[in-house]
């Protein structure tokens, strides 16, 4: 491993094919296949010896992530190519599988990422990210799948909550969320037929927030006991 002096005088960090592979948790000759589908951007050659550096790394862990999520080589290799070729942020929410979702993904610097998440955005929190599907990243550029998610994020952020925090929140929810769009999907499916889930989407998503307004509620509120006791203590 070693590390390059840039002109603005920042260090880059530079990795050997076994050191980049070691780091991304897969072998050398995945690596090496990645290459050959032209997945990777090339490294740079210093006579018979190829550098990698922290860019290639976070290819490797988008790759890996959109792998974990069901995208086969061939999308990611398109969703790769979107990205060189900066194709509108709406292709590619196709592309990472959102085609028909109402959410609007997002093209971001790393200094824009940061800003909305100042100081939180650590190699930790990024790679939570990654893995659950919040980003893409491709070198210098980076896609949030929903403007939504990254606004609602942000704001917890500056209120407070640390980010990690956001991100397990955010994992337990989408638990909860596609046992809800399962159960629906069903609903709708068995009784009118799966033709009608699209349209019917609005219904559904107004169930769950009036339910979870509801909810919301019921843990505010008082519990019955405590108001008793309260009613009960004399006021001095």
């Amino acid at each position: 491993m070693a590390e390059e002096d840039t002109e603005a005088g920042t260090a880059v960090r530079e990795y050997r094919t076994e050191e980049l592979a070691e780091a991304a948790g897969i072998p050398v000759r995945t690596l090496r296949f990645y290459r050959e589908r032209k997945l990777l951007p090339p490294p740079r050659r210093e006579g018979r010896i190829a550098w990698y550096d922290d860019h290639h790394l976070a290819r490797l862990r988008t790759i890996a992530a959109l792998l974990e999520r069901g995208h086969t080589l061939g999308g990611i290799a398109e969703l790769t190519a979107a990205f060189e070729s900066g194709r509108d942020v709406g292709q590619l929410g196709e592309l990472l599988g959102i085609g028909w979702s109402e959410e609007t993904p997002v093209r971001l610097s790393p200094e824009a990422l940061a800003d909305y998440f100042e100081g939180e955005v650590t190699p930790e929190n990024l790679a939570a990210s990654l893995d659950l599907g919040y980003l893409a990243t491709d070198g210098d550029a980076i896609v949030h799948v929903s403007r939504r998610l990254l606004d609602v994020s942000s704001a917890l952020v500056r209120e407070g909550v640390p980010l990690a925090a956001v991100l397990e929140t955010g994992r337990r929810v989408r638990e909860h969320a596609d046992a809800m769009a399962a159960l629906f999907t069903e609903l709708i499916t068995n009784h009118i037929g799966e033709d009608a889930v699209a349209r019917l989407r609005p219904l559904a998503k107004s169930v769950v927030e009036a339910e979870l307004t509801m909810a919301m509620d019921r843990l505010r509120a008082p519990s019955r006991d405590q108001q008793d006791q309260r009613d009960q203590t004399p006021s001095s």
